[in-house]
């Protein structure tokens, strides 16, 4: 097999990482896997990788054509250490770049967004996918799954904001296709599920699969910043908090047909994410 066509995913051990690279191994693509501890990825190599320590990034990097780039996770600057990579990625042969950004920041915004700028002129083939809320973010070790089972409340500063929130399936299946199809997208893609839903709408459903009683619990900016920043530093705290405060003057309230255009069937709803994580 060409080289050229091996697929480097970085994060292959997270939430859609994981995901994309089961779905490149079932394509019959080849996949090197990247994650800090060189996790083993059935059907892929598995190489060890940390954004933080260049050293590890020739060898992930060697023989790859293309690369599904997952942010480093907190990071408040995440161009520092990507900009270097994805230039020394291109001098490498990488010809595409699928990058995960977020439908909060736009081209030349913070963080990830200066990533998202820089992606076009560096790679001729790419695409920034662009999701929204995760539906996954009620499941598992979240804050929001642990505030559910221990006090039957989500708690955020949304109000009655509204979220087209994504299923991580989805995504990773756009992301497959971005990466595998014969041209890339070149597109800024925002992902969202079907419906925008106000996160009383969130409670409501998941009570209702689940028989238990959860609700909605307004917080004020103050107080989820000073929630969040009793375990994450108080810069990124408030920006979490700003975000939800965006939410609630009406940032996320939209829905797009991007996963169906892009996959050929409809993104997943919320109610049936929920029977299926939840119930």
């Amino acid at each position: 097999m060409n080289t050229a066509s091996t697929t480097l995913v970085i994060g292959a051990t997270g939430t859609t990482g994981r995901r994309v690279a089961a779905g490149l191994i079932a394509g019959r693509h080849r996949v090197k896997a990247a994650a800090r501890s060189a996790t083993p990825v059935e059907g892929a190599q598995a190489v060890r990788f940390d954004w933080n320590e260049p050293a590890t990034h020739g060898e992930a990097l060697d023989g790859v054509g293309r690369v599904y780039l997952v942010p480093p996770i907190g990071s408040s600057d995440p161009a520092a250490v990507m900009l270097p990579f994805l230039r020394r990625a291109r001098a490498a042969g990488v010809h595409r770049a699928v990058l995960l950004g977020s439908s909060a920041i736009p081209a030349g915004g913070p963080a990830v967004g200066r990533v998202h700028q820089e992606l076009p002129g560096l790679f001729e083939q790419w695409a920034v996918l662009r999701p929204s809320w995760f539906m996954q973010n009620f499941t598992g070790s979240t804050p929001h799954a642990r505030s559910i089972r221990e006090q039957g409340a989500v708690l955020t500063a949304t109000g009655g904001g509204r979220v087209g929130f994504v299923d991580a399936d989805d995504i990773a299946a756009v992301a497959v296709r971005a990466l595998s199809d014969e041209q890339a997208p070149n597109a800024d893609l925002i992902l969202t599920g079907p419906q925008a839903l106000s996160y009383a709408d969130v409670a409501a459903t998941i009570a209702e699969v689940t028989g238990r009683p959860v609700a909605h619990r307004h917080l004020t900016f103050e107080q989820l910043r000073d929630r969040w920043a009793a375990e994450i530093p108080l810069e990124f705290a408030a920006m979490l908090a700003g975000l939800d405060r965006a939410i609630a003057e009406g940032a996320e309230d939209r829905t797009t047909d991007t996963v169906q255009r892009l996959t050929g069937r409809p993104a997943g709803t919320f109610r049936a994410f929920v029977e299926r994580e939840l119930s």
